[in-house]
């Protein structure tokens, strides 16, 4: 147990990395995700298909898989992304941006045909109805998936300590070649990672709680 606290520090930069790392890939998650479940819904087949490929591919992808391709594959193409912090935040914003995408989907999928029709009918566009009538009435029932996204999100982050990333993951391998594999180095780890993904559970949970009751 004094391991934690003697490497209290060395915790918190790592805790501090991976925060930063769930940020700015949550950022680029639903700004990607937002976008492609546009594309999903619109009245244009070829985004349509684009989408929905996009979507399957990198859903169906293990995370570690999209990492190799970017470091190892990406360069054959002339892509020659930096080892490090922000090769990880693409990765993990443009994977988890499929899951954001079928979340924000779902949610659109729930609002009544009739509302679409409605505003198509006073002369609104593809992208007004989706700004004005659809997407309002879709966040009531997008907001708690898109948490559990978040969540996994956050977990997602440990991936990018095998590819020069010294987060929370990274963080317990050094403390625990530092410390002789002291056990105690990856409960730290992990009470890490629960101070971050319980509230986030807790308020899911409270979301579709409130959301159910609306309903």
């Amino acid at each position: 147990m004094g391991v934690i606290f003697d490497n209290a520090s060395t915790y918190l930069d790592g805790f501090a990395v991976t925060l930063r790392l769930t940020a700015y890939s949550a950022v680029l998650a639903l700004v990607l995700g937002l976008l492609l479940a546009a594309m999903r819904v619109a009245p244009l087949r070829s985004l349509r298909a684009f989408a929905a490929t996009y979507v399957e591919v990198l859903r169906n992808t293990p995370l570690t898989l999209v990492f190799f391709f970017m470091v190892l594959v990406a360069p054959q193409f002339g892509i020659l992304p930096p080892l490090g912090f922000w090769t990880a935040v693409l990765c993990l914003g443009l994977y988890t941006s499929a899951f954001v995408a079928e979340a924000v989907r779902s949610g659109i999928n729930s609002v009544g045909v009739g509302q679409a029709e409605a505003a198509r009918s006073i002369g609104l566009t593809f992208g007004q109805t989706l700004r004005e009538v659809v997407v309002p009435q879709a966040v009531r029932s997008t907001i708690p998936p898109l948490i559990n996204v978040l969540i996994a999100l956050t977990k997602n982050t440990s991936v990018a300590a095998g590819f020069a990333v010294v987060e929370l993951v990274g963080t317990g391998r050094r403390l625990s070649t530092a410390n002789a594999g002291d056990p105690w180095v990856l409960v730290g780890v992990a009470l890490c990672y629960l101070v971050i993904t319980i509230p986030a559970g807790l308020l899911a949970t409270a979301l579709e709680r409130k959301v159910a009751f609306a309903r």
